[in-house]
């Protein structure tokens, strides 16, 4: 607020705010996010400064109050796994089945399939972990880099394809991916080479002769066009 000349006046709740947004900024926090979450947190709380703590978890605001620990912007209730001190002695407890079986790149596979709907982070990671069990794992880099691309990182997900092509079986679906991705971020002569490769592995993927026809009739390849728009037309019927 503003004082009879004009000058800024700050409350003491104000302050708070001012010292809590600093913070957050210390932390990496996006100035957007932090205004998002502060704003969020004002609509949701009506003391939102009140008995509460605000602090950077990774990339995310989070509050501390009585109910548990949350994220500010959507207001979803996160779990605390950090143990408390304790006194005595140190057990080790073997892992469970279910533990084991987290591990197995299957089961990280398919839960990045589940989180991609609703926590692409989520999902990221679980591919990305269970690339780390099983390097030459086809369909994970397929559905990272398909994550990546749709979360406008084609340049990572380029560079993720080439890694796969020396850890990988032959796969037309990797070039074929590989092509899309070279394509978004505007290289068209190599994303041809790569179309052109997945067909030499596969010549009954229509999609690749339609992208590919595309690509040709926009570089003035008329002839190469019509090929593969006839080629996709006849594997369409």
């Amino acid at each position: 607020m503003r004082g009879s000349r004009n000058e800024f006046r700050f409350s003491f709740q104000d302050l708070v705010v001012l010292r809590t947004a600093f913070g957050l900024q210390q932390a990496k926090i996006p100035p957007r996010k932090i205004l998002r979450s502060l704003l969020e947190l004002k609509a949701s709380v009506p003391h939102p400064l009140s008995g509460i703590r605000i602090s950077a978890v990774g990339a995310e605001v989070v509050v501390h109050d009585r109910q548990g620990t949350w994220a500010a912007e959507s207001g979803q209730l996160l779990m605390d796994f950090e143990a408390p001190p304790s006194l005595g002695a140190v057990a080790f407890i073997p892992p469970s089945s279910a533990e084991v079986s987290l591990q197995q790149p299957q089961t990280l596979f398919a839960r990045g399939q589940q989180l991609e709907t609703y926590d692409a982070v989520g999902a990221e990671v679980a591919y990305r972990q269970a690339l780390s069990l099983a390097p030459d794992y086809t369909n994970a880099y397929l559905n990272l880099g398909a994550l990546l691309c749709e979360s406008k990182r084609c340049t990572e997900a380029v560079q993720l394809y080439q890694d796969a092509f020396a850890r990988c079986p032959p796969s037309a679906l990797l070039h074929f991916n590989h092509a899309i991705a070279l394509q978004d971020q505007g290289d068209l002569a190599e994303a041809v080479k790569s179309y052109q490769l997945c067909l030499k592995l596969d010549s009954t993927l229509a999609d690749a002769h339609y992208n590919l026809g595309m690509l040709e009739e926009l570089l003035g390849d008329t002839h190469g066009a019509l090929r593969h728009f006839n080629a996709f037309r006849r594997l369409s019927r």
